[in-house]
């Protein structure tokens, strides 16, 4: 078990540097402790599993608000939309 702890271990420090971006992180890692805690005693899987989980749900989230603001910005350079002529008026 020890063995497999270590390992566990040197692999992460040796992508730690390159994961700097942890946004989601803190609170998955938060709520999977508390969930494999009860769940049986799991709790540092439970935060390694939340963690990843939270890290994914706010690179979806923060991915939607972009797309999201990049349809509300008008594109440059286009015109404003004319309304539609009127038709004349039938005699």
């Amino acid at each position: 078990m020890y063995k497999i702890l270590l390992i566990v271990a040197a692999a992460g420090a040796t992508v730690l540097p390159y994961t700097v971006d942890a946004k989601g992180c803190l609170k998955g890692a938060a709520v999977g402790g508390v969930a494999g805690h009860v769940a049986g005693h799991h709790a540092v899987a439970g935060a390694a599993v939340g963690c990843v989980v939270g890290h994914h749900h706010a690179h979806e989230q923060a991915k939607q608000a972009a797309k999201a603001a990049q349809t509300a910005q008008p594109v440059q350079g286009a015109q404003p939309a004319q309304p539609a002529a009127s038709p004349p008026p039938a005699h």
